[in-house]
């Protein structure tokens, strides 16, 4: 099972009775991990500059790190009392960069996150720090609604097949090994969902080919049955056997749709209810700056539940200490 080991929760507005903090403290006792809590600072506004002249930016600038960090002890003080061990830090910069550079010094396996407060709109519900952590971030990052579920009752796992890629392969295993852990953890129902589709369908059934149509759903069914048998064996054999007793003790639902992944996959997860969406985002090449996925950037975009991210196990991120 997966068992987080250095964890760095990033704080939010109302941190004292977020969602996130509740989340984070309950994951590192559970794993006995370390939790590091970590504000940022990334300009003091011009117009505090201009409003304050008996000081230097550099020393106002001190000031403001000296209350977040004095904000930062008052949480650590009342978390310490569950028995949790609580690091801070103030971050100066671009908060995602800070945060990524953090991850890179101290190996830290796990980002949490609240959704941005600006981010109402499902359109937008993933801020513009949420999507550069989940493009670019080496590490797993949740991203948690702060109206969700104080347990999540449904955690949704998204796979997908490509037999040659093996990186994909081993994703998906890492993907079934967050998303088992996860729902033991919060006692919730796991489903899996794998979309697909004949990619040579249209074409076999426009007047370009002889092909019949009857022809075509044969291969169309034949297909369906292969997919069938990879999502089975996946889930029956992804891991160890401590794995396998989980998978058996959940007992999965899996749901084989035919289809595109960037609409079956925030469709179900609506039509379910879900809580946690649990997800791979593969990195592109050839677009600077730009490390996720047509297919997960698609999805993200559509989904108003809490969302937990997992990296290839090569992937390097852009961002350098």
């Amino acid at each position: 099972m997966k068992r987080f080991s250095n964890i760095l929760l990033m704080a939010d507005a109302a941190l004292e009775d977020s969602i996130a903090l509740k989340r984070a403290v309950a994951l590192a006792l559970n794993n006995q991990a370390s939790l590091t809590l970590v504000d940022s600072v990334d300009s003091i506004p011009t117009e505090m500059q201009m409003a304050v002249t008996a000081i230097t930016p550099a020393e106002l600038l001190d000031i403001v790190v000296s209350d977040k960090r004095e904000q930062l002890e008052k949480v650590v003080t009342c978390a310490a009392k569950n028995g949790v061990d609580i690091k801070t830090n103030v971050l100066i910069g671009k908060p995602f960069l800070e945060v990524i550079r953090q991850v890179l010094r101290n190996k830290h396996d796990l980002v949490i996150k609240c959704v941005e407060p600006s981010a109402t709109l499902k359109e937008v519900l993933f801020g513009s720090t949420d999507m550069h952590l989940m493009r670019k971030c080496p590490c797993p990052v949740w991203i948690i609604k702060p109206t969700e579920h104080q347990h999540y009752r449904r955690i949704l796992a998204a796979v997908d097949q490509d037999p040659e890629d093996t990186v994909k392969d081993i994703l998906n295993r890492q993907i079934l090994e967050m998303s088992t852990s996860m729902a033991l953890t919060e006692f919730s129902e796991l489903h899996i969902v794998h979309a697909w589709h004949l990619g040579t369908e249209n074409i076999f059934r426009s007047d370009r080919t002889d092909v019949t149509d009857a022809e075509v759903d044969a291969m169309v069914a034949e297909e369906a049955d292969k997919r069938k048998q990879w999502l089975e064996n996946l889930v029956s054999t992804y891991g160890n056997k401590g794995d396998k007793d989980a998978v058996d003790y959940l007992d999965p639902q899996l749901h084989l749709i035919k289809g595109g992944a960037t609409h079956i996959v925030p469709t179900i997860a609506g039509e379910l209810n879900v809580d946690l969406i649990i997800m791979g985002t593969i990195a592109r090449t050839g677009i600077p700056g730009f490390f996720m996925g047509n297919t997960a950037e698609s999805i993200l975009t559509q989904i108003d539940c809490s969302v937990l991210t997992i990296k290839p196990p090569d992937f390097v991120s852009p961002v350098s200490l």
